[in-house]
């Protein structure tokens, strides 16, 4: 099991150092492969967002070379997944964090590429349909002032959601006085934030609900936290209750921490906080992947960390958060280059590469308003 995950070498807690002198000041906005983790570790915010922001930056130009300049801007995957549309939403948040025009210009002509690559496809979901082109189109279209792109991408948006039947076709696979709400995916009934109940209860918990719907999202979630591992850890699916080994946003405590603070924010239940304070424990214990990505990988698990930080205000969580990107700030490259780490096998994705890297990085910046990215709202 420990094979999957690096040993936490991080404190508990390191103070922030702030440099005294401009000699100092200066040595602490400068970008070099010296550093140790531990320096990075007492690094102030101001200091370290911007050591954050410019290797984001950087990695963002290497992945639309990678992903948009090298293929001649052929979409052979449009997904926001692995394909180019997380491309489009690196650049989207980039926009959003330096209001470089560009990256909004840019951002705009990959998601009309994608739309037109996308527009026969009968996959509707957000991260690997149609749904994510049309939503990130539109949002890209309101920050470009393009009003006639931003309609278009609203009225195709409508037509690719499908959401009447997810609480019908639950409940009939749900098992009756156990757990109100069940699914299956390729016949495995998953537990999962990617295509499991986490996944499905977080959606569900932004939709308007009736009263007894949103009782049987209540009553799926305590049914999953009594039947997770000792550990506090979450199994994969029903049907695999005995192996205590991932720890993904896919699979695992991350995604279920990520749909347990918003069940503690709507129903104001402090089981629902308290699990999702335990799940945390396991991503700091276990959660130091040997991926980047953020779908299973150290980015993503980071994500957990600023979601009980923004519910809880405790600091402990936020130093958490900054741990985990410090560490693949200061080693992810070189543990990838010596093959110890996964770079993901699309590398420069959003969800499986680099892309999620420099998602997570960016989001540091002003980690009061991170959303883990097509998932929190």
């Amino acid at each position: 099991m420990a094979d999957r995950f690096f040993p936490n070498p991080m404190p508990e807690f390191v103070p922030e150092t702030t440099p005294s002198t401009p000699q100092e000041q200066q040595e602490a906005l400068t970008v070099g492969d010296g550093d140790s983790l531990s320096k990075l570790l007492a690094m102030p915010h101001v200091p370290l967002s911007e050591r954050l922001k410019r290797a984001a930056l950087d990695l963002k130009e290497t992945i639309v070379i990678e992903t948009w300049g090298v293929s001649g801007q052929n979409v052979r995957d449009f997904t926001l997944y692995c394909g180019l549309l997380g491309t489009a939403s690196l650049l989207l948040k980039s926009y959003q964090v330096t209001c470089n025009t560009n990256d909004i210009t840019l951002c705009s002509q990959i998601v009309k590429a994608c739309d037109a690559a996308s527009i026969r496809s009968r996959d509707v979901t957000f991260i690997c349909g149609r749904a994510g082109v049309c939503a990130i189109g539109a949002v890209a279209a309101k920050y470009a002032g393009d009003n006639e792109s931003l309609r278009y991408y609203l009225v195709q948006f409508e037509k690719a959601m499908v959401v009447d039947e997810v609480i019908k076709n639950g409940r009939a696979l749900g098992r009756k006085g156990r757990c109100p709400l069940m699914f299956e995916w390729y016949g495995e009934k998953y537990w999962g934030a990617a295509h499991g109940l986490a996944g499905i209860m977080h959606v569900l918990l932004d939709m308007d609900l009736k009263p007894d719907e949103l009782e049987d999202v209540r009553g799926t979630l305590k049914y999953m936290i009594n039947n997770r591992f000792p550990s506090g850890n979450y199994p994969a699916s029903e049907e695999d209750r005995k192996r205590d080994v991932l720890v993904h946003w896919c699979h695992g405590a991350p995604g279920m921490a990520l749909t347990l603070v918003k069940a503690a924010k709507i129903f104001g239940d402090k089981e629902f906080l308290d699990a999702a304070i335990e799940a945390g424990e396991v991503v700091w214990n276990r959660g130091l992947l040997k991926r980047v990505g953020i779908c299973h990988g150290i980015s993503g698990n980071a994500y957990v960390f600023l979601s009980l930080y923004q519910l809880t205000g405790n600091e402990k969580y936020l130093y958490r958060a900054k741990a985990f990107a410090c560490f693949l700030l200061d080693r992810a490259h070189k543990l990838i280059s010596g093959g110890e780490m996964h770079g993901g096998d699309r590398p420069y994705s959003l969800f499986e590469g680099l892309g999620g890297m420099a998602y997570l990085f960016l989001d540091m910046i002003d980690p009061s308003q991170s959303k883990f990215p097509a998932y929190e709202l």
